[in-house]
């Protein structure tokens, strides 16, 4: 009775092995076959990874091409704001200089400004 009992128990357990081998293997099955479903979903995805990359370049072209502008009308303005300060000091050395002859101009005024009717004496 004993050998017999031994002899199920194995026979059990055999049972039992190969069941749990068998559903290991459908299990690592289905997980291939939805691995499988997950990467061929992915690679639909290409086209767009793609197109995506291929936009994301142009705007950055597009950005350098803008900065490069700005960086030049930023020197044009700098260059024109340059020319505008020495046109300005050339005229107030002018009217310093007309002032500065003028006998009716007090150029030494603490409320003197240049060229302006506010210098002149009465």
């Amino acid at each position: 009775m004993t050998t017999t009992i031994i002899i199920i128990a194995v026979v059990v357990v055999l049972a039992l092995a190969v069941a749990a081998f068998l559903a290991s293997r459908r299990r690592q099955s289905k997980h291939r076959h939805v691995a499988a479903e997950i990467r061929s979903d992915a690679a639909a995805h290409d086209r767009d990874i793609a197109r995506s990359r291929e936009q994301a370049a142009e705007a950055a072209a597009r950005a350098d091409v803008a900065r490069a502008e700005a960086e030049r009308v930023e020197q044009e303005a700098t260059e024109a704001q340059r020319r505008l300060d020495a046109d300005q000091a050339r005229q107030e050395n002018a009217l310093r200089d007309a002032d500065a002859i003028d006998p009716d101009v007090d150029h030494r005024a603490d409320d003197y400004h240049p060229g302006a009717a506010g210098g002149r004496t009465p």
